[in-house]
């Protein structure tokens, strides 16, 4: 694969996030801070999160309750699962750069293995990687985390769970000797009317809670339940499935309602957590 050597600007400094590297990082350490999570509740290793991806106005509250799980904690890599807004015909997009900058820093990608994954998965590099799922959630793992980590960036757009069971096989063969952590970046329902956007969301956190990743993707096909990153949290759980006695506990759930007091036409939000005994 070729990537540019060279750092992804940030698209959405100044707009989704602060762009003041200070008010930035104080109001992300707010949401982690701010959330309050039993340690007794969540004992074992986090193998992966389920965040989500709006302006952190919005999201960033359900956001701290995934990253406060993390808090403190060193990885070789993370891996952040999402969806590509645009349509595109790949099954798998990843980027062309070889970093991620955001008001905190630079974040290196890890070109070495994706190189490595698209010896058997055909990843579809994105020359102006405009996709907002995958760098809303570097701030606050820049944030949470303890040193540096390298991104593995993976947008998924495939829905068969054959396909994707294939993908999950191969990237825990990639990464067994890595310290790794899998973060699934998605929003919930989009546009309802509260009611029915809280009936849509608890039933998709129910699928998710169960590791249920097949009916998961059958609920964004047929509208029983609602994620706009269903594959990429599929893919987390399939993954999950493949480690003995691994659990999904659900950490927060809001909505946009919360933030903007219009409850005509709300997006959910939610985070989860898989952890392994």
């Amino acid at each position: 694969m070729d990537f540019y050597h060279t750092e992804r600007p940030s698209r959405i400094a100044g707009s989704w996030y602060s762009n003041d590297p200070k008010r930035l990082a104080a109001e992300i350490e707010g949401y982690i801070d701010s959330s309050v999570i039993s340690d007794d509740e969540f004992k074992g290793e986090v193998f992966g999160l389920v965040a989500p991806h709006a302006g952190h106005v919005y999201s960033g509250k359900t956001a701290g309750y995934a990253y406060r799980l993390i808090q403190g904690l060193k990885y070789d890599i993370v891996v952040v699962l999402s969806p590509f807004h645009q349509f595109h015909p790949a099954d798998v997009i990843t980027t062309a750069y070889d970093n991620y900058t955001t008001p905190l820093g630079s974040v290196p990608v890890a070109t070495d293995l994706l190189s490595s994954l698209h010896e058997d998965i055909p990843l579809q590099q994105v020359e102006q990687d405009p996709e907002h799922a995958q760098e809303i959630q570097l701030p606050f793992l820049q944030t949470a985390l303890k040193g540096t980590f390298s991104l593995l960036p993976l947008m998924i757009r495939a829905r068969e769970p054959k396909k994707l069971k294939e993908i999950a096989a191969l990237l825990m063969d990639l990464l067994s000797q890595k310290t790794f952590l899998i973060v699934a970046s998605t929003d919930l329902s989009h546009f309802h009317p509260l009611e029915s956007a809280h009936q849509l969301d608890a039933e998709m956190l129910r699928r998710i809670k169960a590791m249920d990743a097949d009916t998961v993707l059958a609920g964004e096909r047929d509208g029983t339940a609602s994620a706009c990153g269903a594959s990429a949290v599929a893919l987390l759980l399939y993954a999950a499935k493949m480690k003995k006695g691994a659990q999904a506990f659900i950490l927060n759930y809001s909505t946009s309602a919360d933030a903007t007091g219009d409850s005509s036409s709300v997006v959910g939000y939610g985070s989860a957590a898989i952890i392994l005994p």
